[in-house]
């Protein structure tokens, strides 16, 4: 994997890393083709945002190790590390990239769960008497 540009994406618990090489637009996620690896179109569309807005479709193949988190976060990871890569191959996609928010990492995580409690917010019902 030497003539593959590295990128890291990481969201909510799922981490990507996304290796993109020149080639004819074959996009793989876990030794599977995207289509298949992902059940819903949307998130399909989501991975792919970067090569969209920056006319490369078919200019590139991607290669991406996803692991952990569910497929929200899982695509979402692919995005930002495609985008990542991207910019290391290209300077000139990152004003596009940026001004769509792809190279900003979306630190949110899910809050744990306190004791004394139902959720992580969520308290028991006060009874007064």
């Amino acid at each position: 994997m030497t003539d593959y540009i590295l990128g890291l994406g990481r969201r909510k618990r799922s981490i990507a890393k996304v290796f993109l090489k020149k080639g004819t637009g074959k996009f793989i996620v876990n030794d599977c083709d995207i289509e298949n690896y992902f059940s819903r179109h949307l998130y399909v569309s989501t991975a792919k945002q970067p090569l969209e807005i920056t006319n490369n479709l078919t200019g590139y193949d991607v290669m991406a190790n996803v692991n952990g988190g569910g497929h929200t976060g899982q695509s979402q990871a692919i995005r930002l590390g495609l985008s990542r890569a991207l910019v290391k191959a290209d300077e000139n996609m990152k004003k596009a990239l940026k001004s769509e928010g792809f190279l900003t990492r979306d630190s949110r995580e899910v809050e744990r769960k306190k004791y004394g409690q139902a959720k992580a917010r969520k308290r028991y019902q006060f009874s007064k008497r």
